[in-house]
């Protein structure tokens, strides 16, 4: 076998000639040696990369939902299991504003919605691959409001009020008023039972019926504005018509007093 060639340098060179050579042997195997190796910028770019690639709804659940309910939906100290609760439950939690929250409360009230409705529908994906069943976000159809006003009465009305303006309930909890809630919402809500609701499975309210509700729900939102005159809350004409009284009883009394006094005078 051939013994390979290495390149020496020649003992009789002169020393400059013997430096000249080194210096061209040390250039020539540079490129060599580098060749094979990574750019020090190339981890870095990978790096920054990697989180660009991960999935929406995991980084806004573990961003904002995870240190309450766990980083797989098991729940923690601060907040409950959110495994198997199902879409419609995530989708009404997030798009009332109800969730998240700042910090522990006993019951969560309606604002505005924190994420855009692409998050929303991301993080609702996500929570359904941790498993498990639940409502699925249903779909409202145009209802009956004839109809929608029975149901409302027999089932809603008594917690909500009859107008949908909603009413305080026992140790701390209310009814919420309804005015702002769309048609999907309502139909959420009946589904998964939020907060002190019960749950109206399909068994007792059946998708036509839920229908119906949404619609005269709407047909509420969209008498909230009372044409003339100041609603006072929506108490009813029983209640408004006893305040129009006592109103003009006092102005009875301020103007019979008055003549007294001036009659007196």
């Amino acid at each position: 076998m051939r013994r390979p060639r290495v390149a020496t340098v020649r003992p009789d060179l002169h020393p400059r000639r013997a430096l000249a050579v080194g210096a061209a042997l040390v250039l020539a195997a540079g490129p060599v040696a580098l060749a094979p190796g990574r750019s020090p910028a190339e981890p870095a770019a990978v790096a920054a990369a990697a989180p660009a690639a991960a999935d929406r709804g995991t980084q806004l659940y573990l961003e904002h939902c995870a240190s309450c309910h766990g980083e797989r939906g098991q729940g923690a100290q601060r907040g409950p299991s959110v495994i198997g609760v199902g879409p419609a439950s995530v989708d009404f939690q997030l798009s009332t504003g109800r969730m998240p929250v700042s910090h522990e409360v006993q019951q969560a009230r309606r604002g505005e919605p924190v994420f855009s409705a692409g998050d929303i529908s991301a993080l609702v994906d996500h929570v359904a691959s941790f498993g498990g069943g639940g409502p699925r976000i249903p779909r409202v159809a145009p209802g009956n409001l004839g109809s929608g006003r029975e149901i409302f009465a027999a089932n809603c009305a008594p917690c909500h009020g009859a107008t949908g303006a909603g009413a305080a309930l026992t140790n701390g909890w209310i009814a919420p008023p309804l005015y702002d809630s769309t048609a999907v919402q309502v139909a959420e809500a009946v589904r998964v039972g939020p907060g002190l609701m019960p749950v109206f499975p399909s068994q007792v309210l059946d998708d036509r019926q839920v229908n119906d509700l949404a619609a005269y729900v709407q047909r509420l939102r969209g008498e909230r504005l009372d044409r003339g005159g100041n609603p006072l809350g929506r108490l009813g004409p029983l209640a408004e018509g006893l305040v129009a009284w006592l109103a003009a009883l006092g102005l009875l009394v301020a103007a019979a007093r008055w003549l007294g006094r001036r009659a007196g005078e």
